[in-house]
């Protein structure tokens, strides 16, 4: 499974990005979907995810009614639209998958992905 993340950039608070996950070789809705991030100094945290069904999106409370996780089967991407960021949303954002057997459920440990694409660079300038 190779996974592409793109779409990071630099942006004043309270704007927007939307990043995407492509997935190249196979079916991006055969996986969970995770996005994580990771700000210097600290630890790689859940972010927000996709079940393998992309009927169930799951959030972290730092981002709830900011973010949007979303699939698009044809351009066969999963996306996350990142709405009124905040400095403190500044950090390398990772996506990740995995096969689960369940069609509703993801992980947000980072230890519940096995694989991981390259990590896009989000700044939020105050």
């Amino acid at each position: 499974v190779q996974l592409q993340a793109s779409g990071g950039g630099v942006v004043q608070a309270g704007g927007s990005l939307r990043l995407s996950c492509a997935r190249s070789g196979g079916a991006i809705s055969s996986l969970a979907v995770g996005w994580f991030r990771q700000a210097p100094g600290k630890e790689r945290e859940f972010v927000a995810g996709l079940s393998r069904s992309g009927t169930r999106p799951y959030y972290a409370d730092s981002v709830k009614g900011r973010f949007t996780v979303s699939r698009d089967k044809d351009k066969n991407t999963v996306s996350l639209q990142m709405d009124s960021l905040k400095p403190e949303d500044t950090a390398v954002y990772y996506c990740a998958a995995d096969f689960r057997p369940s069609t509703l459920t993801v992980s947000t440990r980072v230890d519940g992905y096995n694989y991981w694409g390259q990590g896009t660079q989000v700044t939020v300038s105050s």
